[in-house]
């Protein structure tokens, strides 16, 4: 311990006995070191089977395809009915209507393979939904100004 150090706190070990001209051992290459204490120990000697030769087999044939897609026209009826909802109902919930009618047509020509009846139904909802709810409005506001 130089002058200048600051002298050892209590527990602490003496910096004296960690000489760095003097540092314990490093492990050979290719050893194993041992496992910090409490945690499991390394699996025995050939417990795993060798890779096969030549890498793994490939996949096998077939598999899952790509999913359909969706039809278009029944997401497009429903982000218009979503729409209609809140602004230009008039004019949005017809748009829905026809775009539904259109993509269950569609749907049904595919025999059903074609996802998007649910999208294209909830399209029809929200459009005539959309009509209503603006013409009740319009209704109403219109009877408060000439009254």
């Amino acid at each position: 311990m130089t002058t200048n150090d600051p002298p050892p706190y209590p527990g602490e070990p003496n910096p004296s006995t960690n000489n760095p001209q003097n540092p314990p051992p490093l492990p050979s290459y290719g050893s194993t070191p041992e496992p910090p204490p409490g945690s499991y120990p390394p699996p025995p000697p050939g417990s795993y089977p060798p890779p096969p030769p030549g890498g793994y087999p490939p996949p096998a044939p077939g598999g899952y395809g790509a999913p359909p897609e969706s039809n278009k026209k029944a997401l497009w009826s429903m982000i218009t009915g979503i729409i209609s909802l809140f602004c230009c109902g008039v004019v949005l919930g017809p748009v829905a209507i026809v775009l539904s009618n259109q993509a269950k047509s569609e749907i049904a020509a595919t025999g059903g393979a074609q996802p998007g009846a649910g999208q294209a139904k909830a399209g029809l909802i929200l459009g005539i939904i959309g009509i209503v709810g603006w013409v009740i409005f319009l209704l109403v506001r219109l009877s408060t100004i000439n009254a």
